[in-house]
């Protein structure tokens, strides 16, 4: 678990600088092609792991729903995200693994209603459920850094 745990650490970590070499506006643009832009997926990979980890095992999630119900799945970005609130994204971002760390270690999560992904995949535990998000988290990083490519190339 713990290498698990390090691997989303490094993806986060990548996926902050993209963040960090970028302007507020480029963040919030959504280039043709795309339905999103690059901070909803970084805020999407957020309210996922609360979601998977903590909603579908009965225990209260770790951020507020301010930071979780705009970036769920089969949302769009409805608003410019400010600094402010990418700063707190990014505080949220290292946070809450190592939340998820502690929470996994001191046996937090006892139940789990299994929930099927848009993969297919079946999750019925919080152990799966950070197998899952390593990847989700890399697929997200993956299409922010191809908007990155195409408002870079668009400029």
């Amino acid at each position: 678990m713990e290498y698990l745990l390090n691997i989303t650490r490094q993806t986060r970590e990548n996926f902050i600088k993209l963040i960090e070499t970028s302007t507020v506006e480029e963040l919030n643009e959504i280039p043709a092609g795309f339905n999103n832009n690059i901070i909803w997926n970084f805020g999407h990979i957020v309210a996922s792991q609360q979601g998977l980890c903590y909603r579908l095992a009965n225990v209260e999630p770790v951020i507020e729903k301010q930071y979780i119900l705009p970036y769920t799945k089969g949302t769009k970005p409805e608003k410019f995200i400010d600094a402010e609130e990418i700063n707190s994204l990014k505080e949220m971002m290292r946070n809450t693994i190592n939340q998820l760390e502690e929470d996994l270690n001191g046996n937090k999560f006892m139940t789990y209603n299994s929930f099927k992904t848009a993969y297919g995949v079946e999750i019925k535990s919080s152990t799966e459920a950070v197998q899952f998000f390593v990847v989700h988290d890399a697929l997200h990083y993956g299409i922010a850094s191809a908007i990155k490519k195409v408002i870079n190339t668009n400029k």
